[in-house]
């Protein structure tokens, strides 16, 4: 082969790989080589090993190059995974998650910042909180009365000692 053979192959390699971008990766460029007569009268060997060497260019290393289509902003999400865990008795904590990384763990969350949070977020989410907050409050108001009575009932005893 003459060096204008090969350096016409190369550059019609090169053409193709570039106009058919977008097409290179679903099926390799094919380019058709042009040679002397010559070149093909001294080995048939050695172009048909070379053939399949030309058929199939070296993909280039690094990114590809952005195109129309994936030029286009994309939008870069971050996941991160608020949970917040409530007790009958009223007690609240929060744990946040970055991904796999725990960035707060176990942090006691007052109840009535937990229904204001829930209230701003939607108003689907403040129903259910707010029935457990009101329950949890319910529940409280009962242990206080009982304790009240217990007190009550105390301090008529040590009245009835002290006579």
């Amino acid at each position: 082969m003459t060096v204008e053979a090969l350096t016409h192959d190369e550059d019609t390699a090169a053409e193709a790989v570039t106009a058919s971008a977008p097409q290179a990766a679903d099926a390799p460029a094919v380019t058709e080589p042009t040679s002397s007569p010559s070149a093909d009268s001294d080995s048939d060997s050695a172009s048909a090993e070379e053939k399949p060497a030309e058929e199939a260019p070296k993909p280039k290393r690094g990114r590809p190059k952005a195109t129309a289509a994936s030029a286009a902003k994309k939008t870069r999400t971050v996941e991160l995974i608020l949970t917040v865990t409530g007790t009958a008795d009223g007690e609240w904590q929060a744990e946040l998650k970055n991904g796999s990384k725990w960035v707060a763990k176990g942090l006691e969350i007052p109840a009535a910042a937990v229904s204001r949070a829930a209230k701003e977020l939607h108003s689907d989410l403040s129903g259910p909180i707010d029935e457990v907050i009101n329950q949890a409050r319910d529940a409280q108001a009962a242990k206080v009365a009982q304790l009240e009575a217990e007190l009550e009932a105390a301090k008529q005893a040590l009245a009835d000692l002290d006579v």
